[in-house]
């Protein structure tokens, strides 16, 4: 299977990229904005089938051109798209900049979107996006303190999740959402500093992975919530 994750040198997208290229069949494009990082994962593949690609998503229209370029070099279609990437900052409402809003936005937002937009072309009947959003961002569920635009990035994401299922119904593209609650990764930690979860980024990943390859056999347009706690 040809997969896209967006968002794949740490933490838990990282840990999708790894879980995900134990299959020889699978070739993995991965986006990340440390080149270096990038370098070691594929380094890591031990059936040679991760392909990094240094992009930056708070300006990604700047990188849109050069990205479609790349993944085109490498797949005449794509099977698989997770949205994994994101950004968290903390700080209340009143205090929050302007810019680091702006900057959350683009990268949990507008540049996932983008590149949904840009990929859409490359997938057809059978094919998957999978959005990874937030419990902060799920419906009626348990906020947090200084987590009131990084909440609204995620459920704009949601949001989009639900619009897009319909809109690419007649193309057989499953589009889904998965909330998840508190997983132990570095944003967590750099979050809720001490917190510690109840399940771990590998643990996590490999129900993405799986839900993935197989989610669309039963569910599209769904946000799920994925949580044993909320952090």
């Amino acid at each position: 299977m040809n997969i896209i994750i967006n968002g794949g040198t740490r933490g838990l997208g990282r840990e999708i990229v790894l879980l995900l290229a134990k299959h020889k069949n699978n070739t993995i494009f991965v986006t990340g904005r440390n080149r270096t990082v990038l370098k070691q994962l594929s380094e890591e593949a031990e059936n040679s089938n991760i392909i990094g690609h240094k992009t930056e998503l708070k300006d990604f229209d700047n990188y849109a051109e050069l990205f479609f370029k790349t993944v085109t070099k490498h797949f005449d279609h794509v099977n698989i798209l997770i949205n994994s990437a994101g950004s968290l900052i903390s700080e209340d409402f009143m205090t929050f900049h302007n810019a680091d809003a702006r900057r959350l936005m683009e990268i949990n937002f507008f540049g996932p979107a983008s590149i949904i937009r840009i990929i859409r072309p490359l997938m057809s009947k059978g094919s998957h996006i999978v959005n990874i959003s937030s419990m902060g961002g799920y419906l009626g569920s348990s906020k947090y303190r200084g987590l009131s635009y990084y909440s609204a990035s995620k459920a704009a994401l949601a949001c989009l999740t639900e619009c897009l299922a319909e809109e690419f119904r007649d193309s057989g593209i499953a589009v889904n959402c998965l909330a998840l609650g508190s997983v132990q990764t570095e944003m967590l930690n750099e979050a809720f500093p001490g917190y510690k979860a109840s399940v771990s980024a590998k643990e996590m990943a490999q129900y993405i992975a799986d839900f993935a390859i197989n989610g669309n056999k039963y569910f599209n347009g769904r946000i799920l919530p994925v949580a044993l706690s909320n952090p």
